[in-house]
C-alpha cells in the first residue's frame, strides 16, 4: 500500500462540505476496506452525507477521521486544488492536510496489519460532516451506538511531537434586534436603532477579550506548554491569549431598511471561543443582560474539554511518537473545535494526532508531505500495537 498514492485518491474525490455529499468516497472506502477483508457499512442519515463505519471490537479503542473538506475556489493554486497531484516529496490538494492524510494514514496502517494474519484490534470511523457540526457524522453514530465509549485517536493534523488533548470550549449565537424606527435625519434624538443595538453588544463582547479566567496549576501546565508550540507553529506571538481569553468573530451582521429609517431589525450570527474556567452560562446571562433590544434566537454551545493526559491512550500515542520522531514529546491543547467535543461530552476519552502542514488548514496550496504520511502510518501501528498492554 502506498500511503502517498491513497491520499491522492482521496483527494480527487470531491467531498467539499457544504454541499456536504460524500457518498462516492464513503463507497471507495468500503470496497477499499472489503478488499482488504475488512466488513463495513455505510450509512446514510441526509441524502449524500455518508459515513464508513466497521464493527466494534474488544480492544476499546476506535480510529476516526472525517471525509468532508472545507470549499476550494480553483484560484490562486499552483495545482488544481482536487489534482491529488504527488511532487516535490508532499501530495497536494483541498484536504491533505485537513484531514484526507490522516485518514490516508488510518487506512494505510489497518492494510498493514491485516495483511500480517491477526484481525484488526481497531474499530474505523470516517464521517461526513466535521466542517459543519458533526449532526450526520459523528453525532449519529454516537446516537444510534454504533460507536460506544472507548478511546479513540481522531487522525486531526498535529504538531508532529505533540498530540492535541483538549480544545477551548463554542458558543455560537444567532441574535435578533429589535429597534423604533423613526427619520433619519432625527436619530440618535428619536428612534432606537437595531443595527446600533447589534454594535454595542459588539463593543462589550470585544471587552470580554481581556478578561483573564483563572485555571488550577495543572492545566496552567498544559496552557504553557501549548503556547509555546502553538506559537512557533502558527508564528503567533500571543498565543497564550488564544488559549486563555474570550475570541470572537462575529460573522454575519445584516438589518436595516434603507439608510434614512432608523433601523427596525438587524441580525447579527456571533461565534465565541471560550477558554478554561470561564462559565458559558454566565457568559450567556451577561449577553442578555447587555442586548435588552436583542433576542438569542439560536444557540449552540459546547463547553471547553479535555482528556486527561496520564490516560492510556495519551501516554501511548505519546510513547509512539517519541520511538517514530523522538525529542521532546508532551501532549497540547488547542483553539479549534473538532468531532472530539462530541466524542469527549459522550465519555470517550480523545486524542488528535495525524499528519499535515498546519500552516495550510483552509488556505491556498494545501499539501502534506510523503514523509509526515508514512511516520504517522507508524505511529498509528503502534498505538494499535500497544494500547491493550500494560
Amino acid at each position: 500500500m502506498n500511503v502517498a498514492r491513497l491520499c491522492s485518491d482521496l483527494v480527487r474525490i470531491n467531498s467539499e462540505n457544504p454541499p456536504g455529499t460524500t457518498k462516492d468516497i464513503a463507497e471507495f472506502i468500503r470496497s477499499l476496506l472489503e478488499s482488504w477483508g475488512i466488513a463495513s457499512v455505510v450509512t446514510e442519515n441526509e441524502a449524500g452525507k455518508c459515513n464508513v463505519v466497521t464493527e466494534q471490537t474488544s480492544h476499546n479503542l476506535v480510529f476516526c477521521g472525517h471525509v468532508d473538506v472545507v470549499p476550494a475556489l480553483n484560484t490562486g493554486w499552483s495545482r488544481d486544488p482536487f489534482s491529488g497531484a504527488v511532487e516535490g516529496g508532499s501530495v497536494w490538494g483541498r484536504g491533505t492536510t485537513d484531514m484526507k492524510g490522516g485518514c490516508a494514514a488510518l487506512l494505510d496502517t489497518c492494510h498493514t496489519t491485516v495483511e500480517s494474519g491477526p484481525d484488526l484490534p481497531v474499530q474505523l470511523a470516517f464521517v461526513c460532516d466535521e466542517e459543519t457540526g458533526g449532526t450526520s457524522g459523528i453525532q449519529y453514530l454516537i446516537a444510534r451506538h454504533m460507536i460506544s465509549p472507548c478511546d479513540c485517536l481522531i487522525a486531526e493534523p498535529t504538531p508532529v511531537r505533540n498530540p492535541n488533548i483538549g480544545q477551548k470550549g463554542l458558543v455560537r449565537l444567532d441574535l435578533q434586534f429589535s429597534g423604533t424606527p423613526a427619520h433619519g435625519s432625527l436619530y440618535p434624538a428619536v428612534g432606537v436603532s437595531a443595527i446600533m443595538e447589534a454594535c454595542a453588544l459588539l463593543e462589550y463582547v470585544k471587552g470580554l477579550n481581556g478578561q483573564h479566567y483563572p485555571v488550577g496549576n495543572d492545566m496552567e501546565e498544559i496552557i504553557a506548554g501549548s503556547s509555546r508550540v502553538l506559537g512557533e507553529e502558527f508564528g503567533l506571538d500571543r498565543a497564550t491569549d488564544v488559549l486563555t481569553r474570550i475570541m470572537f468573530n462575529p460573522g454575519i451582521i445584516n438589518g436595516g431598511e434603507k439608510s434614512n429609517i432608523v433601523a427596525q431589525h438587524c441580525d447579527l450570527e456571533l461565534e465565541i471561543r471560550v477558554p478554561w474556567g470561564c462559565s458559558i452560562q454566565d457568559l450567556l446571562d451577561d449577553i442578555r443582560l447587555h442586548a435588552p433590544h436583542g433576542t438569542i434566537t439560536s444557540k449552540t454551545t459546547h463547553e471547553p474539554s479535555i482528556t486527561s493526559p496520564s490516560c492510556r491512550l495519551a501516554t501511548v500515542t505519546c510513547d509512539a511518537v517519541r520511538q517514530v520522531y523522538g525529542g521532546d514529546v508532551f501532549p497540547i491543547i488547542q483553539w479549534a473545535a473538532s468531532d472530539a467535543r462530541h466524542l469527549r461530552a459522550a465519555g470517550f476519552n480523545v486524542i488528535e494526532y495525524g499528519p499535515g502542514e498546519m500552516q495550510y488548514l483552509h488556505a491556498v496550496d494545501e499539501h502534506v508531505t510523503i514523509e509526515s504520511l508514512e511516520k504517522a502510518s507508524m505511529v498509528y501501528q503502534y498505538v494499535m500495537e500497544n494500547h491493550s498492554k500494560g
